[in-house]
């Protein structure tokens, strides 16, 4: 048995905000991921939730992690990750 329809990657809702973020920006860097989300859910956003969470949308191919310099990443929504926003917001408007 798959996953259910529109959830494909079985993202939890904190990465799909995370990926919504990430699309909606121009290669934000965590700290600027971080102000976003913490703005979105009026409190603070520890390292130890958000950067998990990235790598797990990195590890599941939705977004692409690369370095900005040597002490700052930069993220961007791959092909894939955009394929995953456009079916979850049909499903959304079923």
């Amino acid at each position: 048995m798959g996953p259910a329809r529109g959830d494909r990657y079985d993202l939890t809702g904190f990465q799909r905000d995370l990926l919504y973020v990430i699309a909606g920006q121009d290669e934000p860097h965590g700290l600027a991921i971080k102000d976003e989300l913490e703005n979105y859910y009026e409190k603070e956003i520890h390292h130890g939730r958000l950067y998990p969470n990235l790598d797990t949308l990195v590890d599941k191919g939705l977004v692409e992690k690369s370095e900005k310099d040597r002490r700052t990443n930069v993220y961007s929504v791959t092909r894939r990750g955009t394929r995953e926003i456009e079916t979850h917001r049909e499903w959304e408007n079923k």
